[in-house]
């Protein structure tokens, strides 16, 4: 496969995977909005563009945090390179550079998406209707994923598509936990009190994990093991345990098919190791915020080797 042709597909689902995963952050900073008074919602959407790396881009236009501005710069913001409308354009000029590559059903699931999230952003978003945009944007994203999975070879198209999801969404839940301890937060005092519990609470729902770990833990809400679900439980698929042994197992399918071993292979296989190797406990004593960000950063590294080792820019 060409390099360019690989480097559209894997950014054709890096892309559909942070506009997803952007919007189920939205909903959780929606939520939290709602049940606090409004210096404290405007914390929480701050607590948002952070997350996502846009706090500053977006203050540099409008300044103060408010609500149905940042929920219009994160979805529509024209002056916004990243926004989900952006990134969904993006996304399907990807899928056009390399249709050859796909099924017909990936490009017109593709295509789909982006026509119907254009028509929906066309206008600034009402809350009333933002909770049913922000699963149009999810819906339309499975969609694609969906028939990607049900009708593509499993060939080095297939691995690429599955690589850009995977490192996308560890790269995801990692900030979302970051910015629970180091944002979301208000206090040290409030840890542990029903407030803290329902920051938990939102933080699960924003990776789709409340039900499956209520069902895992009797319901109880526990920051400690609610952050070891997310970083060690490989049954999770949004863990970040998951997505690498995801990641080795798409990266190995590379080696077979092109008969080469290559430096992201060595590093994929380190991750997943130091995660096997890793128990809660020990990721509290060495400090969760270091960890994800030494998470962060050998996942920057991994997603810059798979560029450089497959010619991306070829």
């Amino acid at each position: 496969m060409l390099g360019r042709t690989a480097d559209g597909v894997f950014w054709m689902f890096r892309l559909l995977e942070r506009a997803e995963n952007i919007s189920r952050l939205l909903e959780t900073g929606f939520r939290l909005a709602l049940t606090r008074g409004q210096g404290a919602a405007r914390s929480e959407w701050q607590s948002v563009l952070v997350t996502i790396g846009q706090l500053q881009a977006y203050k540099d236009v409008h300044g103060e945090v408010t609500g149905p501005l940042a929920t219009d710069w994160i979805l529509r913001g024209k002056e916004n390179q990243g926004s989900v409308l952006r990134m969904v354009e993006q996304a399907r000029s990807n899928a056009r550079a390399v249709r050859t590559a796909l099924t017909r059903e990936v490009w017109e699931a593709t295509n789909e998406a982006w026509m119907v999230l254009s028509e929906m952003l066309a206008r600034p978003v009402k809350p009333s209707t933002l909770g049913d945009v922000l699963s149009v944007i999810r819906r339309q994203s499975t969609l694609v994923r969906g028939t990607m999975d049900g009708t593509m070879l499993r060939n080095d198209i297939f691995n690429f598509a599955r690589i850009g999801t995977f490192v996308e969404r560890a790269d995801n839940t990692a900030r979302i936990l970051d910015v629970k301890y180091y944002v979301l937060l208000p206090s040290v005092s409030l840890v542990g009190s029903s407030f803290d519990n329902a920051q938990w609470e939102t933080v699960l729902r924003s990776v789709s994990a409340e039900r499956a770990y209520r069902w895992l833990n009797a319901g109880e809400l526990d920051p400690r093991g609610i952050a070891d679900f997310l970083i060690l439980d490989s049954r999770f698929p949004r863990s970040l345990a998951s997505c690498y042994t995801k990641l080795e197992s798409n990266i190995a399918g590379l080696a077979r098919q092109y008969g080469t071993h290559v430096a992201c292979h060595d590093l994929v296989a380190e991750q997943v190791k130091q995660l096997e190797a890793a128990s809660i406990g020990s990721i509290i004593e060495f400090g969760l915020h270091e960890f994800i960000g030494k998470f962060l950063a050998s996942n920057r590294r991994v997603a810059d080797a798979i560029a450089a080792d497959y010619r991306f820019t070829v």
